[in-house]
């Protein structure tokens, strides 16, 4: 499933992530984990699974989105089935800006690389993991049009 570059007028990028953007992947996902609940930041654990997804690309995908060199944001796109839709499911986890490029549209950017890779690949849904205590990014996957749903996410933690 190629993914196509996305380039918007204000010079920045969106491109599937590659191996080396880990440092700056890592330190996305470490300053997320600081703001969620549910996650102990812990770079070694974050590595190993940005490596299990990008040496694996029929699990999923990190899009980033990049000034020049720098990665601004990222989100990690897992694919799996569902029965109820009878066909392939993204669910959408990751979902960061740096917190000093918030507010300036790159967030709605990547989401629309988002939506379009899924429509291009013909995919049923796609499911958002969202922490509950953000209000902020609640209302901005609400403004796209996500909708709460009736099922609760529950976890059974293993090792």
């Amino acid at each position: 499933m190629p993914f196509q570059k996305v380039v918007s007028s204000d010079d920045t990028v969106i491109v599937p992530a590659i191996l080396d953007d880990l440092p700056q992947l890592i330190q996305l996902l470490m300053e997320l984990f600081e703001m969620e609940g549910d996650f102990e930041p812990n770079s070694e654990k974050q590595e190993k699974g940005l490596k299990l997804i990008l040496e694996h690309p029929h699990r999923g995908r990190i899009l980033v989105i990049k000034n020049e060199c720098k990665i601004i944001g990222m989100v990690n796109m897992l694919f799996t089935i569902s029965t109820a839709k009878g066909g392939l499911v993204l669910l959408l986890e990751d979902f960061i800006i740096h917190p000093i490029n918030r507010g300036q549209g790159y967030g709605k950017k990547l989401l629309t690389a988002v939506k379009e890779f899924a429509q291009q690949k013909d995919f049923k849904r796609i499911t958002l993991l969202t922490d509950k205590i953000s209000d902020e990014s609640q209302n901005f996957f609400n403004k796209e049009g996500f909708q709460f749903s009736k099922m609760i996410p529950m976890r059974l933690h293993l090792n």
